[in-house]
């Protein structure tokens, strides 16, 4: 009887899984468009991104399609390779709307690249939601056609300058003793960045003793260095995207740089653990998303279940951790099709209003947008690399591990 029982649990959930995939091989389409960086600079984590977004598309067709009324649909995305340049990008959008008709849009990779395809999207009203434009000045022009997923940059650094004042307090010593060194790519995001370590630290007194930009190639970043072995800080911030990460922890390695916290952002995407090994252990990364977090939805189940999954379906990422712009660009998709099935339409305004009252949790977190479009529900994370491995250190409330402090 128990083998009856078993055997008959297995036809119900084969029926249902072929039903499912019966069901959304016959459905329609609905036909996104995505000018995205699979060459020049920004083609690393273009292709993170890019993989993010299949990824969900093919979960969503697994599990039977967007329902709309009593048809269903599948995504299919136009891409193209904007090369990491804003003016094609921005021409590649005039080309998915206009020549290939496409009326809905998931974002391109960077605040720079998303700062040029934004103004066109918003003159033909076209809904693009985005997972890799960060900058917060993207939510300042009143735009009502753009929205993020992910938290604004402002806040990718500044748990490092709270972190930075706790141990000073730790150690006996005033808050505002605490030394900041700033580095950053001369870029939207990165300058985002800076401004907001910058606020941070004049909140708490902190001295700012190094505010320099990453030369523009981000290969060398040894003349800062220099002056930070001078001036002696006690907090590093580096942001240059994939490439700068990989300089920073190179170099700093190189040349024995002694401060007692570094924070940069891109840590996974420069896959810094897998090319410098111990010399990367210590540095604090900042993170939109982590496996290891408690989020959860229907369509991906948990952030580790996320992560086993995409692993599955793209076995190269099968020996490092699943980017967290990989699994933001899959949550662009789920917005998109909680959006649609909430409008019960394809018509791109009510799809745009649908959007724009997105109050959904997801395997990513929560996501909710504010009246200029971005997230509002989501806290940043930081980690440590310990070990060769990620983990979470602040907020304090999400934090696994204790903070290794001074990092030398």
């Amino acid at each position: 009887m128990k083998k009856l029982s078993m055997l008959s649990t297995l036809i119900a959930a084969t029926t249902l899984l072929f039903s499912q995939n019966s069901l959304a091989a016959d459905c329609d389409e609905i036909v996104i468009g995505s000018a995205i960086s699979l060459t020049g600079k920004y083609a690393t984590n273009g292709v993170h991104a890019k993989n993010g977004y299949e990824y969900a598309i093919t979960k969503i067709k697994e599990n039977g399609g967007v329902k709309i009324g009593d048809k269903c649909y599948n995504f299919r995305v136009i891409y193209y390779d904007d090369e990491s340049k804003g003016d094609r990008g921005a021409t590649l959008a005039e080309r998915l709307i206009s020549q290939d008709k496409v009326q809905y849009m998931l974002g391109p990779y960077s605040s720079g690249m998303t700062k040029a395809i934004a103004p066109v999207t918003e003159k033909y009203k076209i809904p693009m939601v985005e997972a890799e434009g960060a900058s917060r000045s993207l939510f300042n022009k009143g735009y009502k056609y753009l929205f993020a997923v992910l938290s604004t940059s402002e806040q990718y650094l500044a748990s490092a300058v709270s972190l930075a004042a706790e141990k000073a307090k730790e150690s006996g010593r005033s808050v505002s003793s605490t030394r900041v060194a700033i580095a950053v790519e001369n870029d939207p995001f990165s300058l985002d960045i800076r401004a907001g370590v910058s606020e941070d630290a004049a909140k708490y007194g902190m001295k700012v003793v190094i505010d320099e930009k990453l030369p523009r190639d981000l290969s060398d970043m040894s003349a800062i260095l220099t002056k930070v072995k001078l001036l002696k800080p006690d907090l590093l911030i580096v942001s240059g995207h994939s490439k700068g990460a990989a300089t920073a922890v190179r170099q700093i390695g190189e040349q024995n740089i002694k401060v007692p916290m570094i924070a940069i952002t891109h840590c996974e995407a420069a896959d810094v653990t897998g090319k410098f090994g111990v010399a990367a252990n210590d540095f604090l990364c900042s993170t939109q998303w982590s496996e290891t977090l408690s989020y959860k939805d229907k369509l991906f189940g948990t952030a580790a279940q996320y992560e086993k999954g995409f692993k599955a379906a793209y076995p190269e990422y099968a020996e490092k951790k699943v980017p967290y712009q990989t699994a933001q660009a899959s949550a662009a998709v789920y917005v998109f099709k909680d959006a649609f099935e909430r409008a019960g339409s394809l018509d791109k305004d009510k799809v745009r209003d649908a959007i724009a009252e997105t109050d959904l949790m997801t395997f990513y977190g929560a996501i909710k947008f504010s009246a200029a479009g971005n997230n509002i529900a989501k806290p940043m994370v930081l980690r440590q690399i310990q070990n060769g491995k990620y983990n979470v250190v602040a907020p304090s409330e999400f934090a696994s591990h204790k903070l290794n402090w001074p990092r030398n």
